[in-house]
């Protein structure tokens, strides 16, 4: 009578166990495909384990991938939860031991366990205590170690629940292998930011700007300076002289470096678009507005706006962009709600903008909100002296984009510098391209240059006091340089250049004629 009492019993309590634990593996993949956090997740997973199975002081460890340790990540005792620094290495204590050998583990009493080391000061050492491992991939390769305590020393009773146990942990390792595919992701996306960093630093670096005329040096150290605060610059110069590469090295020596840099050329777009694309615009708040859009200085929320061709705005819109300049606040275009920003003003113009505000075509206070710090971008011919260094960087420049070695002589670069170069840095860019692709050895040489329409585009108004003053005795000038020097800096005198050479005018006439050079008329 008593045995089959006692057997109606543990079916009983058999059939209990099993529906709570059906129960607890449906709230157990309900929990862990509400977060994306393993450590919040896996207490959920605890909380399920002791409110709906009693597996009570519930302990996940995962493994430390640097130290191969097992690292305790999740703990629950009653209504206490919390997390630890406690580590085991594998083979230590029972945790260590399911680490190591990949196997369950189940303890019918913990006290008479010898590898039972209560280092948490969790566990009623006269509980049972169930350890599973934590498997994940093909290989099953052991990750972690999920353990409880049961309340029941029953054998039949833990061997079903050693067996749910398994099960929970099997359904834990499919969040432990997304989490750590994401943690790899994230790792090698923070690599790649990092690489495009240093890159893009490097790319837009003050070793970028080259020069090392007076004007320029003076352009250095303006730049070291502003780039250290957030005051608005305005950038002024001609057009080609490189003033959205002075933007670009402001922005990114700034403390704001590694926050958005967003530009615009005001003179490419209307007032109506302009707005648009500085504000943004809710859905519907004009024709083909289907979605919300955020505006440039949504976009460069804590770092920098670069607008360039500020002087081309018209008075309309000049008032709107002083809203914004004076107070960080807008709204966008079909919208009521104000927006509040902290965004680095950097602008540029080509434009004489006093002489704009004085016909009343540029807001006079608008100016001086954005001529709070001027840097004026001297114009090549000013800077002459730096044509031979940027000749050669830029010819770098074109080699690394056309994948090949190219070198430009030194007679290239003395024709280069008897131009006075109206396009600035942007058309001797464009010139040592063309020439460039005309060279197909690689090699840019005077010849080279001149096939380009250089020589044609030198002013024929040029004058000895405006040439270059070179050395006639220097001994790297070829034949035909010596020549065209001597004929400069005689005004194209031909009497007067032989006599700089030591030449008769019947020896000089015949070597312009053997050296075919197109004699300028002044």
């Amino acid at each position: 009578m008593n045995t089959e009492g006692n057997s109606n019993i543990a079916t009983y309590r058999r059939s209990d166990l099993l529906e709570r634990e059906l129960e607890g593996l449906f709230k157990v993949s309900q929990v862990l495909s509400r977060s994306l956090n393993l450590h919040k997740t896996l207490l959920g997973v605890l909380d399920v384990l002791h409110d709906t199975v009693s597996m009570q002081r519930g302990m996940v460890t995962l493994l430390d991938s640097e130290t191969g340790e097992l690292l305790v990540n999740a703990v629950h005792s009653g209504d206490v939860k919390h997390s630890q620094t406690t580590r085991y290495r594998p083979g230590e204590g029972i945790t260590g031991a399911i680490l190591s050998e990949g196997e369950c583990v189940v303890v019918t009493r913990l006290k008479d366990e010898p590898r039972f080391l209560d280092r948490l000061g969790l566990y009623d050492a006269q509980l049972p205590f169930i350890g599973v491992p934590i498997k994940v991939g093909n290989d099953e390769i052991v990750v972690g170690v999920l353990a409880a305590q049961p309340q029941s020393n029953l054998q039949e009773i833990l061997q079903e629940q050693q067996r749910f146990m398994q099960m929970v942990a099997n359904l834990i390792a499919q969040s432990v292998r997304l989490s750590m595919k994401v943690e790899s992701e994230r790792r090698d996306i923070t690599a790649e930011r990092d690489r495009l960093r240093r890159e893009v630093r490097g790319d837009y670096g003050l070793d970028n700007i080259v020069g090392h005329s007076q004007p320029m040096r003076r352009i250095f150290e303006q730049l070291r300076q502003v780039a250290k605060w957030t005051t608005t610059v305005l950038i002024r110069g001609e057009s080609g002289t490189g003033k959205e590469l002075v933007a670009n090295a402001i922005h990114y020596n700034s403390p704001r470096a590694t926050n958005p840099f967003v530009k615009l050329n005001c003179a490419a777009l209307p007032d109506t678009l302009l707005e648009s694309e500085l504000f943004g615009h809710e859905k519907g708040a004009f024709t083909g507005a289907v979605n919300q859009r955020k505006g440039r200085f949504e976009q460069a929320d804590g770092g920098t706006l670069f607008l360039d061709e500020i002087g081309e705005i018209s008075p309309a819109f000049q008032a709107k962009l002083l809203r914004v300049l004076q107070e960080g606040e807008f709204e966008r275009v079909g919208g009521d709600r104000t927006f509040k920003v902290d965004v680095r003003i950097i602008a540029a113009t080509n434009r004489d903008l006093e002489s704009a505000v004085e016909e009343g075509e540029f807001r006079e206070d608008l100016y001086y909100r954005l001529n709070v710090m001027p840097l004026y971008i001297p114009a090549l011919r000013e800077r002459s002296e730096d044509i031979p260094d940027l000749a050669r960087f830029l010819v770098s420049k074109i080699a690394k984009q056309q994948s090949r070695e190219l070198e430009i002589t030194d007679s290239a670069i003395r024709l280069l510098m008897r131009y006075n170069w109206p396009g600035n840095v942007r058309e001797l860019e464009n010139s040592l391209e063309r020439a460039a692709i005309m060279s197909e050895a690689g090699l840019i040489d005077r010849d080279i240059i001149a096939l380009t329409g250089l020589e044609d585009k030198i002013s024929i108004f040029t004058t000895a006091a405006s040439v270059p003053n070179v050395d006639l005795a220097d001994e790297s000038l070829d034949e035909r340089e010596r020549v065209i020097a001597a004929l400069e800096q005689a005004g194209w005198v031909q009497a007067k250049a032989a006599r700089l050479l030591g030449m008769t005018p019947r020896q000089i006439a015949y070597r312009i004629q053997t050296l075919n050079i197109k004699v300028r008329q002044l």
